[in-house]
């Protein structure tokens, strides 16, 4: 009988574990066909199955195109038929105690003054085929408590999801949690941030294995808070000794550990999902690190590029401070990226110089010069992170111009598109789409069939 109940047992658990193995596999390829978060399905900027159009403008191949009102450069997401996008709209209600802006006098390097006028802090559900609003819910309304750089906004993070719940991050005006039909289950408020001269604040949160990672780096004061992703209660937080930083944190399974990388101006750091350990650290980025790490097998390529050009490739395999160690596995000091974050393609590592339209591409294995800092014709100043579909790479200018090359060890131009909007936000990818996110429009682009 003892024997009987042992088999049972036993098959109980190989049919749960099976189960459990089987749900893991799907939720793997939901989130591969779909666009769930800042940087795409492996948070590399490519998708492996998505097949876009390369060629568009405003009279061909748009699917369709939709006004979002408000404020936001935050990138679209995409979960089955939802594209979720987040704003910051003002309401035109002021508070008269606080000072209008043009009356308020010089604090801070550039000038950007405290706004007194209430801004809604909106979500909003698309409906992917047909641009339609499925639902919207406006969590918070509020005056923000510092102003924020002209090319920057109060809705900047990308939201992220895992099919279950949305998560939603207006930084200083709070955390929020719906179920995927719009009702909320939770939310958090984490305090304010003091971004040095009042630049706004931008890194995106991270979901990984029922944990929600933000990270905010600002004037020495920051923090790295893990949350439950299913409650929002802390599971730990860890402050940070860093200055100004807007890079999204990373997280890899590797060497027998879940680890957090996060890219700031003092030290690239490895932390420890379960607990917050530091795992590893390594110097040598500029300030103002706005690019996300990547991840090609065993090695995390970080890089900023702000008075200054600096990459990075760290061994995830690493322990302690491995600064100016023969551990680096390459580094490099030109071409890099202020603000974009760069495209990681089969082993292809394209980037842009600064915010400018020059390109290099390296293998992100060696390091070695692929294409060394040639100029992208037809595109400016870029602020949009580049993606990558089907053998093409999209970069993005901001005067609304997107040039799509082969991915080709050469300057291969494929097409060069139009449209008649100012794009900052960076794209996203899924099925047969490529979103667009402009000052006014959301582009759902897709071929007319």
């Amino acid at each position: 009988m003892l024997k009987k109940l042992i088999q049972i047992s036993c098959g109980l658990f190989l049919v749960v574990l099976f189960a459990a193995s089987d749900l893991h596999a799907q939720s793997a390829r939901d989130a591969a066909n779909n666009w769930h978060q800042w940087r795409g399905p492996d948070a590399t900027g490519v998708s492996g199955t998505a097949t876009p159009p390369t060629e568009w403008s405003e009279q061909k191949n748009i699917q369709w195109k939709v006004a979002v009102e408000g404020q936001s450069t935050s990138t679209p997401i995409i979960w089955d038929n939802k594209v979720f996008v987040l704003t910051a709209i003002k309401t035109g209600k002021k508070d008269t105690s606080i000072p209008d802006p043009k009356d308020q006098p010089k604090t801070n390097f550039f000038d950007i003054k405290r706004p007194n006028e209430f801004r809604a802090f909106v979500v909003v559900c698309l409906d992917r085929n047909t641009g339609k609003e499925v639902w919207r819910d406006t969590p918070t309304t509020r005056i923000p408590h510092e102003g924020v750089h002209n090319d920057n906004n109060f809705a900047s993070a990308s939201p992220t999801t895992d099919g279950e719940r949305l998560y939603c991050w207006f930084g200083s005006a709070g955390l929020f949690c719906y179920d995927l039909e719009g009702k909320k289950l939770w939310q958090r408020e984490l305090g304010e941030a003091r971004v040095g001269s009042s630049l706004g604040e931008g890194c995106s949160p991270v979901l990984h294995d029922n944990k929600l990672i933000i990270v905010r780096d600002h004037s020495h004061r920051g923090s790295i808070e893990v949350l439950d992703a299913k409650t929002g209660d802390t599971v730990w937080r860890k402050d940070r000794d860093e200055d100004n930083a807007w890079a999204t944190p990373l997280v890899i399974e590797h060497s027998g550990r879940t680890q957090v990388i996060t890219a700031a101006s003092d030290y690239v750091r490895s932390y420890d999902l379960n607990n917050g350990e530091i795992i590893w650290q390594c110097s040598g980025l500029t300030g103002n690190v706005t690019p996300c790490p990547v991840v090609d097998g065993d090695v995390v390529v970080c890089m900023s590029g702000y008075e200054g050009h600096a990459v990075l490739a760290l061994p995830l395999s690493a322990t302690g401070d491995i600064s100016e160690s023969e551990n680096i596995v390459w580094s490099k000091d030109q071409g890099t990226p202020y603000i974009p974050s760069p495209l990681l393609y089969d082993d292809m590592l394209y980037f842009s110089q600064s915010n400018r339209d020059i390109l290099t591409c390296l293998d992100s294995k060696t390091g070695n010069t692929i294409i060394d800092r040639t100029r992208l014709p037809g595109i400016s100043n870029i602020y949009a992170s580049p993606v990558g579909a089907n053998d093409h790479v999209y970069f993005i200018g901001r005067a609304g111009t997107t040039l799509v090359l082969k991915r080709s060890a050469e300057l291969d131009v494929v097409a060069t598109n139009k449209l008649d909007d100012r794009i900052d936000a960076s794209p996203a990818l899924a099925g047969d789409q490529l979103f667009l996110r402009g000052h006014k429009f959301l582009y759902c682009i897709a071929d007319n069939k």
